[in-house]
């Protein structure tokens, strides 16, 4: 017959192992950091994840990429995000504005130029933004201006060179500035408004022009913690990784300007 004490200590035993063993793995789980990011950071922030998460094991990103209107209206609305890294100032400081955005942990990170650009098979007869004329294209590819940075900044450059109105009629938006993009490479567009970084993943479009700075805003890429974070020392950890030397360098790679 068992001893009833024995068996009680073995039982005890093996749930007390049982109960350390689901700690255990508890703690070895990743935190999981939901970073929302402008469609023209896509590449550079892919190269970083790899290296960040070697570096740092205990933490998994996971990138919500679009337009950074569409990813402001998405935090309004109460979605689950640690970091916003917007591709233009206004979204960011309505957030900030509405107490969405840690101030404190704000940083102006990158900045971009504004590129016209054609495919490089079938190129458009142009050779500036001064040739954007309907006698010259069908059809340019811009981001919505009201919801996508490229967008607004390409509709500030042709009002100030005097080439929207007569432009408006073939004007074609786009979601985001990466399927303006999509639009030129497949010549469903004759041209396009993008970012130079858009340019370097590209092996299908050419630049044509660079767009003069004085026509547009400046091109600031803001980053920071939302307020609501349940994350914020992997968000603050990321957030510095990212003013650090080895993303500089990639982010240098892909054509952005790092700001000091």
């Amino acid at each position: 017959m068992k001893n009833p004490i024995l068996v009680g200590l073995a039982i005890f035993i093996l749930i007390a192992l049982s109960a350390c063993s689901t700690k255990d793995a508890q703690q070895t789980e990743p935190v999981e950091l939901t970073i929302s990011a402008a469609a023209s950071l896509n590449e550079a922030l892919i190269e970083i994840k790899k290296n960040f998460e070697a570096e740092n094991p205990q933490i998994k990103l996971l990138y919500n990429i679009g337009g950074s209107g569409a990813l402001k209206q998405q935090i309004l609305q109460g979605a689950p995000v640690d970091l916003f890294l917007s591709a233009a100032i206004d979204p960011f400081n309505e957030l900030t504005q509405k107490g969405l955005i840690d101030k404190q942990t704000q940083v102006n990170l990158l900045g971009n130029q504004l590129v016209l650009v054609t495919n490089k098979e079938t190129p458009a007869n142009i050779s500036g933004f001064s040739d954007l004329k309907p006698s010259q294209i069908n059809k340019i590819a811009i981001g919505i201006p009201e919801s996508v940075p490229a967008g607004k900044y390409a509709k500030q450059s042709l009002e100030n060179l005097g080439l929207w109105e007569q432009l408006e009629p073939i004007v074609i938006q786009t979601k985001d500035v990466r399927q303006a993009l999509t639009y030129v490479e497949t010549g469903n567009v004759d041209t396009g408004i993008v970012y130079m970084t858009d340019v370097y993943v590209s092996d299908k479009v050419k630049v044509v022009a660079t767009a003069d700075e004085q026509t547009h805003d400046s091109i600031i890429y803001p980053a920071g913690i939302i307020k609501s974070s349940a994350n914020k020392k992997e968000a603050e950890l990321f957030l510095s990784y990212l003013q650090g030397k080895s993303a500089k360098t990639i982010f240098e790679k892909y054509s952005f300007k790092v700001l000091d």
